[in-house]
């Protein structure tokens, strides 16, 4: 009661609004006409035509590249006809059976059959947007603590006036852009080319001709998962691990012991009971070399990071988040049962949650992106 209800037309253009952003788009196409004969008539024709290279597609994929709109399609507007659409639909001439009807009623069929098929459109969120905007968040707020003092406002505006709209892995954003978003902020307006072009190649971007400027989201994501995997590393067998573990990431290949030893400087005795525990927890492989030396044959070990120890981390991580969901239901059901401790148990149960959302962080991290 007393509410206000915002107008057909409101909501049309509040949604289109959201359409023109590409955070919801049209669904595909929910019967795609898809001929195998055709399909494989063509793909005959095509056998003729001598290539170096061609992408065999199987015929599920063949399906939904049929049912896939083009991006016109998708992004595609409720039109501001369709305010009226409802009360076109209920109009007392559609209901006429069997009058004859005039010439100029084809016209009106057309319209109102148009009218009917955007009715029946489906909608959906762009998921792909929404995952490229927690991308670009993430990796700014990533950097922010390492930023140097007076580059935070520039490292923020050079997302802002990002122009790719495809490309999920990279953010491209042109001086004139990152211009104009500074001078939108406080204290930044006064800021030249002269001053931001330094900045953004101290942050790793790159340009090709000086106007525009790429930053990698791809490299940066995949160097924070090595990081989120390296401080478990770190938590759970110390500094000396964090740092062996981290030699063997970067290198991505095997590496010998004594290599090892020399290039962290560290106790030959504490590198190879390190190398053991981590061999022995699944996050290292080690293979015996033979090589000749002198007259005889000596054996040596190398080492190097598994290719399965990022899923073995996201195993932890869900198990982690699971035990950590049922200390908290166990929690709440101690509240509900009236608990004489009830002050400490809230606060173990905020805690648990607090937890349980830097466990979504590292999730997402590894999952969505």
């Amino acid at each position: 009661p007393g509410t206000i209800r915002p107008a057909r037309e409101e909501i049309r253009m509040n949604f289109n609004k959201l359409v023109y952003a590409r955070y919801v788009e049209r669904c595909p196409k929910a019967e795609p006409y898809f001929n195998p004969q055709e399909d494989e008539q063509s793909t005959a024709a095509r056998r003729r035509v001598p290539k170096t290279a061609e992408e065999v597609l199987s015929l599920e994929q063949k399906v939904v590249n049929t049912a896939t709109l083009s991006d016109p399609e998708r992004f595609s507007e409720i039109p501001y006809g369709m305010e009226d659409a409802s009360k076109t639909n209920d109009c007392p001439h559609n209901a006429v059976a069997g009058a004859k009807r005039k010439h100029g009623a084809f016209e009106i069929d057309e319209e109102l059959n148009s009218t009917i098929a955007e009715n029946e459109v489906l909608w959906r969120v762009n998921f792909e947007k929404f995952i490229f905007c927690l991308k670009k968040k993430f990796c700014a707020d990533r950097k922010k603590p390492k930023l140097k003092v007076g580059t935070h406002p520039i490292w923020e505006s050079f997302f802002e006036a990002n122009l790719t709209d495809k490309d999920t892995n990279s953010v491209t954003s042109s001086t004139n852009g990152i211009l104009e978003k500074l001078g939108q902020k406080e204290g930044t307006a006064a800021m030249t080319i002269g001053d931001i072009k330094p900045v953004l190649l101290d942050l790793q971007c790159t340009t090709s001709d000086g106007e525009e400027f790429t930053f990698d989201l791809r490299k940066m994501v995949e160097a924070c998962r090595n990081e989120e995997i390296e401080s478990l590393v770190k938590k759970k067998y110390g500094q000396e691990a964090f740092t062996i573990f981290r030699l063997l990431v970067t290198q991505g290949c095997a590496v010998e012991t004594d290599q090892i030893i020399d290039t962290t400087i560290l106790d030959k005795q504490i590198v190879h009971s390190t190398l053991y525990k981590l061999w022995n927890d699944g996050y290292i492989d080690t293979e015996k070399i033979a090589s000749a030396a002198g007259t005889g044959y000596a054996q040596f070990f190398v080492w190097r990071a598994k290719n399965t120890f990022r899923e073995q981390f996201i195993d932890n991580l869900y198990h982690a988040a699971l035990n950590l969901r049922q200390m908290v239901n166990y929690i709440a059901e101690l509240l509900l049962e009236g608990s004489k401790d009830e002050t400490k148990l809230r606060n173990r149960k905020n805690i648990l949650i607090l937890a349980l959302t830097r466990h979504d962080d590292s999730l997402m991290l590894f999952h969505d992106f």
